[in-house]
């Protein structure tokens, strides 16, 4: 029997520290926290200093009775769970419940970075006692997030539509993607030139190509000079008829680069996102795998330090392991007679390390075979990084040449790298919104001849173009986090479920990698501005935060914080549900008059997005896409053109030409061909005096591989009119798949799909929402209904004895017992 009962959250951080542990010790996962504030009402006592009134989780009620019948047999519980002030809370919510004290069972709290032998045994020597402190922040930031959104979020229900929500964070996030959203859609472009020369050094024992080189014309009169529109250029160019060039200035000098620090959990997020393709949710979903535990040969290991930290510091043990790999790999010359070592951001924490590998020496690809496809290319990457981190400065020789003609001058520039240093191994990416390297100073290679002062040389070409002044990109993910982290707006921990939570709730959608607000998130944020500035404003926010840190370190009590933040806030909700009207909020007016009664036309917005509604409604129920509008604007979920991919435009016109002389079944009307949430239909065009719709099915020629009846159509999912393909044998039949149906292959009888990536290949069952990863998602959905139907059951019997009680209660009452 264990002597010791360790805790930590997951079942694969538990199996990977069992294995180091032995026989003595028995290590339980809580599944995260066993205990929070009800769903069911806020669950703050505020009038008795914010007291939470935690409830244990339905979910969790059997692990904690487990949790409670093994400590019966232990003599030590030993808190395990993350170094954090989540794993803090997470703990000492464990030891409220299980109250370890009345037994005497002595209680221990562990910490360490990484789920190593060495440092789970060295944290077992020097245990400590749960930080209160911690405790409180994490409380302190519960609590409030709590306030805002039990009270504001039933005013958005009333004010603007029923199911949205605020966030103390969330609000500020959805903000920075509006704001930018209005700064590109209120900038007015500026028309600008560039005239480039293509030149030739007058050295004929060069070959060709190697006395080439071309230079921006970029100063007239020693002045910086730019063009403003053609009629400009053209003066240039006749200015610049039969003139003579030459070389005025040649600067060479070194430059040298340093390497970027290493992971923090916002620069993993960044560059996984920019590198490897990923949303923030995933990255970390999968730096939590190579943190818990993995087998690469000798049983799960953990690979990975601790992926939520803010601190770009290395172990000395680390740090010795880098410069060994380093010369072993690259050479002395690529090592660092001194480790590299980088200062932390404002309020960072400082005794945590950065994402490393925990051993340096198992080398990616030594171990890519025994990792999942997207674990591989994060562990590379944070390999990478950390080796980089660690090696010489890159040397690049840099030239700068200026060719001068009747007082304009041309700027040739070119870099060749003379020493790669880190730059063998790892390069930081860049966001998109600075992919264009205006200063000229970008990473590659450009190639210059030698050329000398006051030599000679000859304009081949002179080629004009025309640019426009381009808008601020819209945020990414990677941009997005990177911004909230430079505005001190959330933590490490938050990042990724602030937007995850914003993108579920439908205030932003993705357009490829972009983040673009939704007209809710448009409305919502307009509102809130109007109405509640501190809560999306980036200074009080980031302030709030600050005092939680405060709260953390022991310089701020967390009850008179919340107090002074609450009670006028609470007074302003108040004050705002009365005042707020629900049409001054989701109704804009219009120029556009009803075609039908002659009313003035709003816009309205409706669940779907913002559409035009006649203001003699409900007389008139005139309604129709308002071209622009985000999410799927339209009283019934239309999507307008301007909403649609390429391939949905595409789908459309090949829609429209097959169907043009098609009829509405109803009133004999044309059908116009429309795309709405669940895919394409044919609507009347007399819509809304004729409301005949049929779905567009569109058959892919091939039977279903389960049933053998049916054959495999097109469908669309509800949330998101993504495609997939099921039988339309459904509901006998369950069987879909996401990839598109090609044949039935002769040989095996199998169906042959076309992957992602292009190629056709087998069928294989994959993981869909609600099915574990051996599961199609034919299977998830008959678990699905199974679990509905068990669920049914289950309430008929409690009805049936709710009411066999109350007959009971009644006979009681009638006896006088």
């Amino acid at each position: 029997m264990a002597k010791n009962l360790v805790i930590v959250e997951s079942p694969a951080k538990a199996k990977t520290i069992s294995r180091f542990l032995g026989k003595d010790y028995r290590v339980l996962a809580s599944m995260g926290h066993v205990r929070d504030l009800p769903k069911s009402n806020m669950g703050i006592d505020i009038e008795n200093d914010f007291k939470p009134n935690y409830a244990v989780n339905p979910d969790k009620k059997k692990i904690v009775a487990q949790l409670k019948q093994e400590l019966t047999k232990a003599e030590n519980l030993y808190i395990a769970t993350d170094e954090d002030r989540e794993g803090e809370a997470i703990g000492w919510h464990l030891v409220q419940i299980l109250k370890p004290e009345k037994t005497n069972i002595p209680t221990f709290r562990i910490v360490f970075h990484e789920i190593t032998e060495k440092a789970i045994k060295d944290s077992i020597k020097s245990p400590r006692q749960i930080d209160e402190q911690l405790v409180d922040a994490q409380q302190a930031r519960r609590v409030l997030d709590r306030l805002v959104g039990y009270e504001l979020s039933p005013l958005l229900w009333k004010k603007i539509r029923f199911g949205l929500s605020a966030g103390r964070v969330q609000s500020v996030a959805v903000r920075l993607v509006v704001d930018r959203e209005r700064e590109i859609q209120n900038f007015k472009p500026d028309e600008y030139w560039k005239v480039i020369g293509n030149f030739e050094k007058e050295d004929k024992k060069l070959k060709d190509k190697d006395r080439l080189f071309s230079a921006e014309l970029q100063k007239y009169k020693g002045k910086k000079f730019e063009l403003k529109k053609e009629e400009d250029v053209k003066k240039v160019l006749e200015d610049l008829k039969d003139a003579s060039y030459m070389v005025t200035k040649v600067e060479k000098k070194s430059q040298k680069r340093s390497p970027a620090p290493p992971f923090i959990t916002s620069t993993l997020q960044q560059e996984a996102s920019r590198k490897l393709g990923f949303s923030v949710k995933k990255t970390m979903m999968v730096a939590q795998k190579l943190y818990e535990g993995v087998d690469v040969g000798n049983g799960p290991t953990g690979l990975i330090t601790y992926m939520r930290t803010d601190s770009v510091n290395l172990s000395n043990l680390a740090l010795k392991s880098a410069k060994e790999v380093i010369v072993a790999d690259f050479g002395a010359e690529y090592a660092l007679s001194t480790p590299r070592k980088y200062k932390g951001g404002k309020g960072a924490q400082e005794a945590h390390e950065a994402i490393r590998p925990v051993d340096l020496a198992l080398h990616p690809e030594m171990i890519a075979s025994k990792l999942e496809k997207d674990q591989a290319r994060l562990y590379e990457l944070i390999w990478k990084r950390t080796i980089a981190c660690q090696m010489a400065e890159a040397i690049l020789d840099k030239v700068a040449v200026d060719v001068e003609a009747k007082q304009y001058m041309f700027r040739a520039t070119g870099q060749t790298v003379k020493f790669p240093g880190f730059m063998s191994v790892y390069m930081e990416g860049r966001d998109e919104e600075h992919s264009e390297d205006e200063s000229g100073e970008g990473a590659g290679e450009k190639f210059l001849p030698v050329l000398s002062e006051n030599e000679a040389v000859d304009l081949l070409k002179m080629n004009t173009s025309q640019h426009f002044t381009k808008p601020p990109a819209r945020y990414t993910e990677a941009s997005l986090v990177k911004k909230m982290e430079s505005e001190g707006i959330g933590r490490p921990s938050t990042y990724a479920p602030t937007i995850s939570t914003i993108m579920t709730r439908g205030y932003i959608e993705k357009e490829g990698k972009a983040l673009k607000p939704t007209d809710t998130g448009f409305v919502v944020t307009d509102m809130l501005i109007a109405h509640f500035p501190n809560i999306v404003d980036l200074h009080f926010t980031a302030g709030m935060e600050a005092n939680l840190d405060e709260v953390e370190h022991g310089k701020v009590e967390w009850v008179p914080m919340l107090r002074e933040f609450y009670t006028p806030f609470h007074a302003l909700v108040a004050e705002k549900d009365k005042e707020v009207k629900k049409g001054e909020v989701i109704t804009e007016t219009t120029d556009e008059v009803c075609e039908k009664c002659g009313s003035p036309m709003t816009i309205k917005l409706g669940r779907f997005g913002k559409f035009l509604s006649c203001s003699n409604y409900p007389d008139c129920k005139n309604a129709k896409p308002l071209k622009g509008a985000s999410g799927e604007g339209g009283p019934s979920g239309i999507m307008s053109e301007d909403q649609m991919s390429p391939d949905q435009k595409a789908q459309l016109d090949d829609y429209r030409k097959k169907f043009k002389d098609k009829k509405c079944e109803e009133c004999g009307a044309p059908v116009e061909v429309k795309v709405g949430r669940y895919g394409p239909f044919l609507g009347c065009s007399k819509y809304p005096d004729c409301k005949k719709i049929t779905p567009i099915i569109v058959f892919s020629g091939v039977k279903c591989p389960v049933c053998k009846d049916g054959q495999l159509v097109e469908r669309h999912t509800k949330r998101g009119g993504k495609i997939f393909w099921g039988c339309n044998k459904f509901p006998k039949c369950h069987f879909a798949t996401w990839d598109k149906p090609v044949k039935i292959d002769k040989d095996s009888g199998k169906l042959v799909v076309l992957k992602k990536n292009g190629e056709e290949g087998i069928y294989e069952p994959g993981a869909s929402k609600g099915a574990t990863k051996k599961e199609s998602a034919s299977t998830a959905v008959k678990k699905t209904k199974e679990v509905k139907k068990s669920t049914v059951k289950e309430l008929k019997k409690a009805k049936t004895v709710k009411k066999t009680v109350k007959k009971s209660v009644g006979k009681t009452k009638d006896s006088g017992k």
